[in-house]
């Protein structure tokens, strides 16, 4: 899997009249999914050349190549170096991705925040529908790492006679639950006791420390036996929320890719750790076999952290085909990563 460092190295300098030709290209296909022609691209780069000239340029990026021929009669269609030199071509021109969104989806995004008062999980899931909506590609949201979370209170529910339910809420307003069945019926005396004794010892530590706690804490036997239940959520694998599936049918054309991108998206494990792969390797954007994922090799996944407090605690991204719309879809990540950062970090 490539680096930034290591992309940037394969990709060659293009002439300026070359790169106005891949840039006609890659748009027409996005907007067309058609292979596009000497024409359409004479009469949309406006380069002040003949058309033989504008057949030249594309034959030689085809050599080099940026673009490929699928039919003999046909016109091109980018390939994945076609596609990295047109996203890398956007910030070296310092596009402000944020002015690439409309100004309907921008009011959609301010009115999603700031009239949304669901609890996390909830707020969490409405934002990759939003985003998916946006975009019309599918959308992910990585919840908050609880290793970087500090619980807040712990709550006791009596469910049935020998059924408890157990809340560890936590700083940033997410909550886990638990079903712990007992031994003996408790009381909601011994409930309360138990809830109160197990807030005063976990409040302002992370998941990561109940084992710990479980060793040095000597509570009442109820306490005991819901923080040793609750142990496992340490192992607990990081949320995954997805919008937007239903659009994948409509986005491939073959029905093989469409089951191997839903059988990701269905895997949360991959999802996180793909996610995190292409943050740690310093790139937003992932392009097919950039990906590092076998079969997601005809995808896109754009990827930005969100921050609480100015610390990132969590990921957005979207996925779609190699012919994603990658100006407006990078403006959506962006300034939803944004706003949802200011909305969980706002008190």
């Amino acid at each position: 899997m490539s680096t930034p460092d290591e992309i940037n190295a394969q990709a060659e300098t293009l002439s300026a009249r070359k790169a106005a030709v891949l840039r006609a290209v890659v748009e027409g296909y996005i907007s067309t999914t058609q292979p596009v022609g000497s024409t359409h691209v004479s009469e949309t780069a406006d380069l002040q050349v003949s058309p033989a000239t504008v057949r030249n340029e594309m034959l030689a990026l085809e050599q080099a190549g940026y673009l490929h021929q699928p039919h003999t009669s046909a016109g091109r269609i980018p390939t994945e170096k076609g596609y990295r030199h047109f996203v890398d071509s956007l910030k070296q021109a310092g596009m402000d991705v944020g002015a690439k969104l409309g100004r309907s989806e921008r009011k959609q995004v301010s009115e999603f925040f700031h009239d949304s008062c669901n609890e996390l999980e909830q707020m969490l899931a409405d934002t990759s529908a939003l985003l998916a909506d946006l975009t019309a590609y599918a959308a992910l949201v990585v919840a908050p790492e609880h290793s970087s979370t500090q619980i807040h209170s712990v709550s006791l529910v009596d469910l049935s006679e020998r059924l408890v339910l157990a809340l560890v809420v936590y700083d940033n307003g997410s909550v886990d639950k638990r079903t712990i069945e007992m031994d003996n019926p408790p009381d909601s005396v011994e409930l309360a006791a138990a809830a109160k004794a197990l807030t005063d010892v976990l409040a302002g530590r992370c998941v990561t420390e109940l084992r710990q706690c479980i060793r040095d804490f000597r509570l009442t036997p109820l306490a005991n036996r819901v923080l040793g239940s609750l142990a496992d959520l340490v192992d607990a694998e990081d949320q995954v929320y997805v919008g937007g599936t239903a659009r994948v049918a409509s986005l491939f054309d073959a029905t093989d890719t469409v089951r191997s991108v839903l059988g990701i998206l269905e895997k949360q494990l991959v999802v996180v750790t793909l996610v995190r792969d292409i943050l740690d390797r310093g790139l937003t954007v992932a392009i097919g076999t950039e990906t590092g994922v076998a079969p997601l090799a005809e995808c896109s996944l754009i990827v930005a952290p969100y921050e609480v407090d100015g610390q990132p605690v969590g990921s957005i991204g979207v996925l779609g085909p190699t012919r994603m719309n990658y100006p407006q879809a990078l403006a959506a990540v962006a300034v939803v990563s944004q706003k949802l950062g200011d909305r969980l970090s706002s008190p």
